[in-house]
């Protein structure tokens, strides 16, 4: 018998991802994949899927992001930052960035305007939700999370401190290997770093794995709880992993 779970983080126009047999942790691999299809059609076939990109998308946002935006926010507190309000449905689809802004500030109370950084990873948000559209029964399958709120979850519900990019990175991502470490993922599945993709998005993929496995095994947190839905009902849900303790 083989469980597959996944984690998938963005990655230069792709999708750096890792693998991980719950069943025989010896059986593993990371790659960079072209899309979210080739990871859910791949030979393992996994059964969750963790992903760092936010999937439901409502028509109308009020109070500064979707739910599950202001409830990752919450959660990570002085750390806030590193979650992105997505603006609401329109703006993800929007030709290019003044119309995104636009169309952000026309259906937002208070009215808001998504950042250069946010409107760089709408690609990803638009694949993801086309995919999960077309293809209705991936919903049970693939699962949003936040690489930061992870950490902070396998941090013991604490603010890690140090950044994963800047003058301290190099200690920020060796905290979070330690982290991952700590939580069962095999040294060498960590050490597994595909050719081309970058040490942080290595660790976010994995981080995604972590919540991917808590989710099978029915131990993650939903934020906000209970999840909405968007008007295609897909959720408004950002998943961490069971709080670890220190």
């Amino acid at each position: 018998m083989a469980r597959w779970v996944a984690g998938l983080d963005g990655c230069r126009g792709a999708w750096a991802g890792a693998l991980l047999d719950l069943d025989d942790p010896a059986r593993h691999r990371c790659a960079l994949f072209p899309d979210v299809a080739a990871l859910l059609d791949a030979p393992e076939q996994p059964l969750i899927v963790g992903i760092d990109v936010p999937i439901g998308l409502p028509d109308r946002i009020a109070g500064g992001g979707r739910a599950a935006d202001r409830a990752a926010r919450a959660r990570l507190g002085a750390a806030r930052s590193s979650v992105f309000p997505m603006p609401p449905r329109a703006a993800i689809y929007a030709p290019d960035y003044e119309s995104a802004k636009a169309a952000s500030r026309a259906a937002s109370e208070p009215p808001f305007a998504p950042s250069i950084q946010g409107y760089n990873i709408f690609r990803y948000v638009r694949a993801v939700d086309t995919l999960l559209r077309a293809r209705p029964e991936a919903l049970a399958r693939v699962h949003e999370v936040h690489p930061e709120v992870a950490f902070h979850a396998l941090n013991g519900g604490r603010p890690l401190g140090l950044p994963k990019k800047g003058a301290r990175a190099k200690e920020g991502l060796a905290l979070r290997r330690n982290l991952l470490e700590a939580a069962g993922l095999p040294s060498a599945l960590l050490d597994a770093r595909t050719k081309g993709v970058p040490a942080d998005d290595h660790l976010d993929a994995l981080a995604a794995l972590v919540v991917a496995r808590d989710i099978l095994y029915g131990r993650a947190l939903p934020l906000p709880d209970p999840p909405g839905r968007d008007a295609y009902g897909l959720p408004v849900v950002i998943w961490a992993p069971a709080v670890r303790a220190c």
